[in-house]
């Protein structure tokens, strides 16, 4: 197969380089999957750097997100829940490459109409934010939801499923393009947080300047949302993309009996595993009823193995919007 592996830490995805490399072999519980996208993310960086909290021994292939078809399915599964042919997403370490191995708790079925591009970014996001919103947050219908970057991968998610539980969405993005992209999956309302004055904004589309009900926070602006948020609000903190881990000034937690609550996705697999089952139904409960749909980034395409250091580049220089995908043909395809 052709892939990109680490066996030394870089100092950026410049440095990424495609190889031949010998075909992955499949554990018994393991099925073999050909990798026709892979969505690249914020940790594929920090990981190739040796900065991420899960660091693979050396040598190891990068990317984490992707979908494909399946070419062998376990050899320890009489019948195995996707046969040779199902088209199928998920994650597992190695999607910057033309093969992988997946175990079956990692994978799940394409959905109906939907191209292998929008399935690669959607095992990360969509459950986050669905999780988020609806598990953590209980948010209500005539509810107003404020979502904090709404134009990334998460963010867009958090807009279409705050919007399909009957909320009213504002949304924050850093530039005009970003906030037109936010309203085009949704947003009613939308504010560039460069602007100093966004929480008096914010509060104003609010009945009777009361403020936001939930806020939805992958960034790092728990401290200012609280100038923004309504007495008995609800704040979600989904990560901190701007880089610091904030401080804030509990009083205000106090005073306006704020709630602040966390949302792990990924630990869910280790101390919830009854849960994501649930939340995946529920998104596809959403895809189904044409309430949720791809987030890929389109302004730009990225095709081949040898996009991947761009498409890395464009996604940590904030030059993109969404599920910034590659799209890997077979051998044998055409990369027009």
């Amino acid at each position: 197969m052709r892939g990109i592996q680490i066996t030394e830490y870089v100092k950026g995805p410049k440095e990424l380089k495609v190889t031949e490399l010998p075909d992955p072999k499949p554990n018994p519980n393991q099925y073999l999957i050909a990798v026709h996208a892979a969505a690249t993310n914020f940790f594929d960086i920090l990981q190739i750097q040796g900065k991420y909290q899960n660091q693979p021994p050396f040598p190891w292939v990068s990317g984490a997100e992707f979908s494909g078809t399946i070419l062998r399915t376990p050899t320890n599964s009489p019948n195995p829940r996707f046969p040779v042919g199902s088209r199928v997403f998920g994650a597992s370490q190695g999607a910057y490459a033309s093969l992988i191995t997946a175990s079956e708790h990692e994978l799940l079925p394409v959905p109906p109409g939907w191209s292998f591009a929008d399935a690669a970014g959607l095992f990360v996001t969509a459950p986050t934010s669905y999780g988020a919103l609806v598990l953590r947050a209980r948010v209500r219908p005539g509810e107003t939801v404020l979502v904090h970057a709404a134009a990334g991968g998460v963010g867009l998610a958090a807009v279409q499923v705050a919007k399909a539980l009957g909320a009213k969405v504002v949304a924050t993005a850093g530039s005009a393009r970003k906030l037109e992209v936010a309203r085009q999956f949704g947003a009613d309302y939308v504010v560039d947080y460069r602007d100093a004055k966004w929480p008096d904004l914010v509060r104003k589309w609010t009945p009777g300047g009361r403020g936001v009900d939930v806020v939805y926070d992958p960034v790092g602006l728990v401290d200012k949302s609280t100038k923004c948020i309504a007495w008995s609000g609800r704040i979600l903190v989904v990560g901190f993309a701007a880089g610091a881990i904030e401080k804030v000034a509990m009083n205000k937690v106090l005073l306006k009996n704020i709630s602040i609550v966390g949302i792990h996705w990924g630990a869910y697999a280790k101390f919830e595993k009854e849960t994501i089952p649930v939340v995946w139904k529920g998104i596809s409960d959403l895809i189904e009823q044409g309430k949720f749909k791809g987030t890929v980034f389109t302004d730009r395409e990225f095709v081949g193995l040898e996009s991947i250091p761009d498409a890395l580049l464009a996604l940590g220089g904030r030059e993109t919007w969404g599920k910034v995908v590659v799209k890997i043909p077979q051998e044998g395809e055409s990369k027009l």
